[in-house]
């Protein structure tokens, strides 16, 4: 496997992961837990997008892009999950504007 296909499943994975520690603070906005990861597996693959579409602009500086040592690895790992909550965390508020049931906490 090469490193874009390792990368990418990190943040697949992280991303799911993160949709589902979203949810544990965010309660009221749960998607259950396949929801969960299924929106946390779409935050980390659009993370992942992101990240590259940057990397991308540093590369002309120097930057390595879509390497395997530790700092990609925990950037990977990072981007995955905070990228997995946000999306978890959007969609369960629009799930809960949609339904009528209003913000809680």
């Amino acid at each position: 496997m090469n490193a874009t296909i390792i990368n990418l499943i990190i943040q697949l994975v992280s991303g799911a992961v993160g949709g589902n520690i979203a949810s544990g603070l965010m309660k009221s906005l749960s998607l259950g837990p396949v929801g969960n990861s299924i929106a946390g597996i779409v935050g980390g693959g659009l993370g992942d997008r992101s990240e590259h579409a940057d990397a991308g602009r540093r590369a002309g500086a120097g930057a390595a892009v879509g390497g395997l040592d530790i700092g990609s690895i925990v950037a990977q790992i990072a981007g995955g999950g905070v990228g997995g909550g946000v999306v978890m965390a959007i969609v369960g508020l629009i799930r809960q504007m949609m339904s009528g049931e209003g913000a809680r906490s």
